[in-house]
């Protein structure tokens, strides 16, 4: 799938910082080894809302501090424009779902070009990969890590949460969670047949209505957690440095999409990382589109708000805390951003800011106190280093003056 245009990168004066990220996983902030990036991407059926630019822009930091440490970053990313939510929505306004898709794909290229995010370097749509995630289902069920349900009219595959040793270790839940998420999150805990509640779909067997392809165990089409196993593992192998997404992929998503990825290699772990961002809220309530209560990045570009500005307004809180959004919160980024504009320091200060706002990003993107670090080289009115910060501000932080 056609990705967007790579931005301009500037190269950023001084010496850089090894990133350090949290791991869910084992719970602690430690480096980071390695280039390979997985994040997953979005279901086209509605577009970019600030949620979904809270977690992009946030792994657009990632790539920007890799390559400042000198990696040749590998990232992919998937979109899921076969699953359930984009037929139900497409049904609903009476569009096929495959235009629908595409059109939601298209804005999504545009407000990532409009927020300055450095593309994957593989965009890869769920049909695109139908052939991949048939063999790594083949490989699961021959190794018995998946079986097909008992059920003469659709004999659905199914992965066995006993498949890897340590299932559950990715999001350190209990079983009392897992069950919780696992139904609210696109599971099927009553699906007959199944050896364990929990145990996650991988081929769906066709039914009237559903698109379909051919495949050794009969037509039909991918669960949602295989798709991102088979894209990440045939591109930046098993194990990769990091795979990212919203806390809310923390269960079951992120888990079986490991579980699955190390089954079929045997790998111990799929990512030597895997970080999370938290959920942007609107009031004090959680952005979805079942409430309607979102803000649309289109919306506020067309309404002439400078994505620098959104950027800012984004990075203004720590990436893995719940945070939210309001109009305030982007007029306070706006006139940050036109202080930034104006102020200044020498070039010999400018270098030393710079390496500052590394350091702090560099410490599990500490975004509040990067920008802290940028406002107090603002108070200053010596315009010899602006330059100097200019270039680390698209550089590191996406932000362009």
């Amino acid at each position: 799938m056609r990705s967007w245009p790579i931005p301009t990168v500037p190269d950023v004066p001084g010496d850089a910082v090894a990133l350090s990220l949290y791991d869910s996983a084992d719970e602690e902030i430690r480096p980071v080894e390695g280039s390979g990036l997985y994040v997953c991407g979005i279901t086209p059926y509605d577009s970019t809302h600030l949620g979904h630019a809270a977690t992009y822009v946030t792994f657009d930091l990632v790539y920007r501090l890799l390559a400042d440490n000198g990696e040749d970053v590998h990232y992919v990313q998937n979109i899921t424009d076969v699953d359930d939510p984009l037929f139900e929505r497409a049904e609903r306004d009476g569009v096929d779902w495959r235009e629908l898709g595409e059109s939601q794909v298209e804005l999504f290229r545009t407000d990532m070009e409009q927020l300055n995010v450095i593309p994957p370097r593989h965009y890869i749509g769920a049909m695109e990969a139908v052939d991949e995630v048939i063999e790594m289902v083949q490989k699961l069920l021959d190794v018995g890590a998946a079986y097909v349900v008992d059920d003469e009219e659709y004999p659905d595959i199914y992965a066995s949460i006993d498949a890897t040793k340590h299932f559950g270790y990715e999001s350190n839940y209990s079983r009392e969670q897992m069950e919780e998420f696992f139904a609210e999150r696109g599971g099927d805990p009553e699906r007959p047949g199944k050896r364990d509640p929990l145990d996650a779909l991988l081929w769906r067997v066709h039914r009237e209505g559903e698109p379909s392809w051919n495949s050794p165990f009969g037509a039909g089409r991918p669960g949602w957690h295989i798709e991102c196993s088979a894209i990440a593992a045939n591109r930046l192998g098993v194990p990769f440095a990091v795979q990212g997404g919203g806390s809310d992929l923390k269960f079951p998503h992120h888990e079986f999409s490991a579980s699955h990825a190390e089954a079929a290699t045997g790998q111990e772990r799929m990512a030597g990382h895997y970080v999370h961002t938290g959920m942007i809220g609107l009031e004090g309530t959680k952005m979805s589109k079942s409430l309607g209560n979102l803000v649309f990045v289109h919306k506020l570009t067309e309404q002439g708000e400078d994505p620098s500005a959104i950027r800012l307004g984004i990075l203004a809180g720590h990436y893995r805390d719940d945070r939210d959004w309001s109009d305030e919160i982007l007029a306070h980024a706006t006139e940050r951003l036109n202080k930034w504009r104006h102020g200044g320091r020498s070039v010999e200060e400018t270098r030393d800011y710079i390496q500052r706002l590394r350091e702090r990003l560099a410490d599990d993107l500490d975004t509040p106190g990067a920008l802290a670090v940028v406002d107090e080289w603002a108070e200053g009115s010596d315009p010899a280093g602006r330059e100097l910060i200019t270039q680390a501000l698209d550089g590191l932080l996406g932000v362009r003056l």
